[in-house]
């Protein structure tokens, strides 16, 4: 229990402005690595962007922001939530779909994400493929449209020659 007057453990300590903590918040980029900072109050969907638009060429784009400590259950922001600073050992990072996909493997809920995951890849080929097939045999049906009237068109066009009189 708390006296009054005395600061919980986790409070830090003012600035000389007399706020609450720094005057930005720290995000972690789990793809690159990189720490970026914004203002309080920022909006989760705008750090997304700002970080997803500064990657590297073939780096995982984060799909959301969440505050981390090590042995508490993570909290995620929505995309229009403002990012928040919890105290200390919180640390804010960016998760991507292969950390997503980890933390399922963890609570043991993976499997089935991994089925789904590869069912949506087989279907989307096997669509795919068919397309392939159905546009070629649009191009040969209409090579073979194309070469009938080429043959026929010509005949239809000459007149018969008038029976000459003897």
């Amino acid at each position: 229990m708390e006296r009054r007057g005395q600061k919980p453990e986790d409070a830090e300590p003012p600035d000389k402005d007399g706020a609450g903590g720094p005057p930005f918040l720290e995000v972690t980029c789990r793809s690159s690595g990189k720490v970026r900072r914004f203002a309080a109050g920022t909006t989760a969907r705008y750090a997304l962007h700002a970080i997803n638009r500064k990657l590297d060429p073939g780096a995982l784009p984060a799909l959301h922001v969440e505050a981390f400590k090590d042995g508490e259950e993570p909290v995620s922001f929505g995309p229009s939530a403002a990012l928040a600073d919890y105290g200390r050992g919180w640390r804010l990072q960016t998760v991507t779909a292969q950390d997503a996909q980890r933390a399922d493997t963890k609570r043991g809920g993976t499997q089935a994400a991994v089925d789904s995951v590869a069912r949506e890849t087989t279907r989307s080929t096997s669509v795919y493929v068919a397309k392939i097939v159905l546009a070629f045999v649009f191009i040969f049906l209409l090579g073979g449209l194309f070469t009938y009237m080429l043959e026929v068109v010509p005949d239809m066009l000459q007149t018969s020659p008038a029976p000459e009189s003897l």
